[in-house]
């Protein structure tokens, strides 16, 4: 009598189809946020060219602020886009949602590159801008929560921390990427040509990755968690409104995770380098290739640091990265005031710290939210901490140095939220390992072992 499969794998099988899953899913999530940041980098470090193509050119400094105030909108309008595309991506899919913001953050970075200049439409021109720039920014607020759901729901389990970590080393590459060709522009470029169409480019580049992108993401199969919400009829019809009624603690321990991530990453890839050339008194290239190797460090570090939460937990990896910048902090940029050697060891080791929260925070608050409100959640969250506490940076930074003369009151702003961070890892449990996807997501059968045994074999 011939023998049957049994529907078992080898082990050899089980590990293929592991790295065949999450190559897709890592492909799918990290595309959008590499797009995000390409063009993210691109406009601040073209700022001042884009100011004399879409402003004015008789003041300078108005059309540069003007730039920025457009830049700083785009930032404050990703809570709106979060509040949208959250629920929207616990209504309909991740799938859906990865595409539709991946569709309207390159389609509107492609209008911005083939946008007329003031001297050619006038007026128009700045307005434009600021609409193309509102609806990026409204499209962005929907991209992390919906990539880090997608990213953790589709990772296999036990290398999920691994696969969901590749979200910010698509974030890392995409702000150097945006950082290199600007170079390349600046290098082989006069300013004549630059501003005429070099500024360009960068644009026109984003839009064909946008478009791999959506390519990705329009072929991809929705998650297992949230296909078997669909199959038990139990996708919610207002995730907001059930995350604020039974996910209040929730949402604070993830905003003390994201904001222990948002502080010290704008801290040290953003304001450092003004740091070290007004307080300091270095030389801006020093200071940009330092930005520059803790970037190439962190692409090498984080999903490191994502893998070994995988190994140990992502508690004791990210408790021990908060604590680290809590005790280290201050004595760091004391250290950078005895030199510039002194100035590279800080930065490097603090770059390393935050690699661990990088390879850790977006893992472990996927897994805090159950499946039902997870995109809602982790949105919500991301996007008004941000807000809130990351494009601030800069701004607080200076006027902390500026009020006291002190120049190390960065490092006692880190700690701050280093506090913050830390308090709310030690509130949360363990969660590697687990499944996703539990019984309480759906509420009407979550009594039905059937139903139970369901749930747990979807992860």
């Amino acid at each position: 009598m011939p023998t049957h499969n049994t529907g078992a794998t080898t082990p050899e099988v089980e590990v293929a189809t592991d790295v065949v899953a999450l190559r897709t899913s890592v492909a799918a999530g990290a595309i959008g946020v590499f797009v995000h940041w390409f063009d993210w980098a691109a406009y601040a470090y073209l700022a001042g060219t884009v100011a004399t193509v879409f402003f004015p050119s008789d003041d300078s400094t108005t059309g540069l602020l003007a730039v920025f105030g457009v830049f700083a909108v785009s930032f404050g309008i990703r809570p709106i886009g979060a509040m949208v595309f959250g629920p929207l991506g616990d209504r309909i899919g991740r799938k859906r949602t990865l595409s539709l913001v991946i569709f309207m953050m390159s389609g509107a970075t492609l209008a911005i590159g083939l946008l007329p200049g003031y001297e050619t439409i006038g007026i128009a021109a700045p307005v434009l801008l600021l609409v193309l720039r509102l609806v990026q920014g409204f499209a962005a607020g929907g991209e992390f929560g919906s990539a880090a759901s997608f990213l953790a729901e589709s990772a296999p389990r036990r290398r999920r921390g691994f696969g969901v970590s590749w979200l910010e080393v698509g974030s890392l590459l995409g702000f150097l990427a945006g950082s290199f060709v600007f170079l390349l522009l600046s290098a082989g470029l006069d300013d004549d040509q630059l501003t005429s169409w070099g500024w360009r480019i960068p644009f026109l580049i984003a839009a064909p990755l946008g478009v791999i992108g959506f390519i990705i993401r329009n072929k991809i199969e929705d998650t297992p968690e949230y296909r078997s919400l669909e199959a038990n009829d139990a996708v919610p019809r207002s995730p907001v409104r059930e995350l604020l009624r039974s996910e209040k603690r929730r949402l604070l321990q993830a905003a003390g995770l994201m904001t222990a991530m948002h502080v010290p990453f704008y801290t040290v890839l953003t304001y450092l380098v003004t740091y070290q050339t007004d307080a300091l008194g270095q030389s801006a290239d020093s200071a940009a290739l330092l930005t520059t190797v803790i970037s190439l460090l962190g692409l090498v570090l984080v999903p490191v640091f994502g893998h070994l939460s995988d190994r140990v937990g992502r508690k004791p990896l990210f408790v021990g990265a908060t604590a680290a910048l809590l005790v280290g902090s201050a004595p760091a940029f004391l250290l950078m005031r005895t030199g510039l050697a002194g100035t590279w060891i800080a930065g490097l080791l603090l770059g390393a710290v935050l690699a661990a929260i990088l390879g850790t925070y977006a893992v472990w608050s996927a897994e805090i939210f159950p499946t039902r409100t997870r995109q809602s959640g982790l949105s919500i969250t991301y996007n008004i901490t941000a807000a809130l506490f990351a494009g601030t940076v800069p701004y607080v930074m200076t006027v902390l140095i500026s009020a006291t003369g002190s120049t190390l009151l960065p490092g006692f702003y880190l700690m701050v939220f280093a506090a913050v961070g830390l308090v709310a890892a030690l509130s949360l449990q363990e969660t590697v390992g687990s499944s996703l996807l539990r019984p309480e997501d759906v509420p009407d059968k979550a009594s039905d072992p059937a139903t139970e045994h369901s749930l747990g074999a979807a992860t």
